[in-house]
């Protein structure tokens, strides 16, 4: 009998996956905050395992004699040694089509709200004592139509994001050096050759590539410094994509008008937190109305966190018993 182990308890019963894997799989059911903290017996017996917040080391794999399959419960695969994984012919897959919709609508919602001083008139109009009641005059605020919205990375997300955006007026280009040629002409979109282009031109910048070893950093001081004075930047993808040293740089200068993140480098954050971090939570008062931060939470509705538990086991049911695998992810894909 197959065993597939589900090392975080999400669930409060397994109707849905024993629905999809049927009789003749065995559920393991445990929770822990790493994998090594499970025993080998238990990790002796699994044939896949799914994994969400945790990671999947060298080391953890190694004591795992029987795996066949590792299945990443949602987009990013940053947290699997695919090396190691590769080295014993052990499949990885992700899910990449669930929450694809919320994370455009939450990239959207956070360009909106600091453009539209949402966060800043909230805060101000709660303070003690509070504001005045009057507009204020900020470079956050842009018309829609004046503005060009940048996307970095146009995959499921990123074009629901792009195409979002054009439904309310902006300027809409991307940059995407994997897409064919003419992939633009099919989605009505800009096209820019270069990240350099792309950066020059975004009054706000928003990143939807996955993190691996080319985009890591892919946005540091530099790249910031060749945005237009007054743009937005969003990062509701990896943290590790973005410099938030670097933007804590250009928005202390007023180079950056604002900045909206879902994702940070180190997540949860730890002490040292990053001085970016470290003000935000000051509430130091340049900073007012001018970052907003939620915690990793943009895939996040009832209905998108019922589709990644049904399309997890989905996806792990194919690799393990059918010849027919769907979502893998290669060592080469970077």
């Amino acid at each position: 009998m197959l065993t597939v182990l589900y090392p975080e308890m999400q669930y409060a019963d397994e109707s849905v996956e024993r629905e999809i894997y049927g009789p003749d799989v065995r559920i393991l059911w445990r929770d822990v905050e790493f994998l090594a903290e499970l025993p080998d017996a238990d990790l002796a017996e699994i044939d896949g395992v799914l994994l969400y917040r945790q990671w999947a080391r060298a080391d953890e794999i190694a004591r795992c004699p029987r795996l066949r399959v590792i299945v990443r419960t949602g987009v990013g695969y940053d947290r699997i040694d695919r090396q190691a994984a590769a080295a014993r012919n052990i499949l990885v897959c992700n899910v990449p089509d669930y929450g694809t919709t919320e994370v455009a609508d939450h990239a959207i919602a956070l360009t909106l709200a600091l453009r539209r001083g949402l966060a800043l008139y909230h805060d101000g109009q709660r303070a003690d004592p509070p504001a005045p009641w009057r507009a204020v005059q900020t470079p956050l605020f842009r018309r829609t139509g004046v503005q060009t919205f940048g996307v970095v990375g146009l995959g499921r997300i990123g074009t629901a994001a792009a195409l979002r955006a054009k439904g309310l007026g902006f300027k809409v280009v991307f940059y995407d050096p994997y897409l064919p040629v003419g992939h633009e002409l099919g989605v009505g979109l800009g096209r820019a050759a270069s990240l350099e282009a792309l950066l020059r031109q975004s009054d706000v910048l928003t990143i939807h590539t996955p993190q691996t070893r080319e985009t890591v950093n892919l946005i540091g001081a530099a790249e910031l410094a060749l945005l237009p004075k007054g743009a937005v930047v969003i990062n509701v993808a990896r943290g590790g994509i973005l410099d938030v040293d670097a933007l804590y740089q250009a928005l202390r200068e007023d180079r950056i008008a604002g900045a909206g993140l879902d994702v940070l480098p180190v997540e949860p954050p730890r002490d040292p937190v990053p001085e970016l971090l470290r003000a935000y939570r000051a509430r130091e008062p340049w900073l007012a109305g001018r970052l907003i931060v939620t915690p990793h939470a943009a895939f996040l509705t009832p209905e998108s966190h019922h589709d990644i538990r049904v399309k997890s086991a989905e996806t792990m049911r194919a690799a393990l018993m059918t010849n027919r695998p769907q979502n893998v992810i290669t060592p080469e894909m970077d």
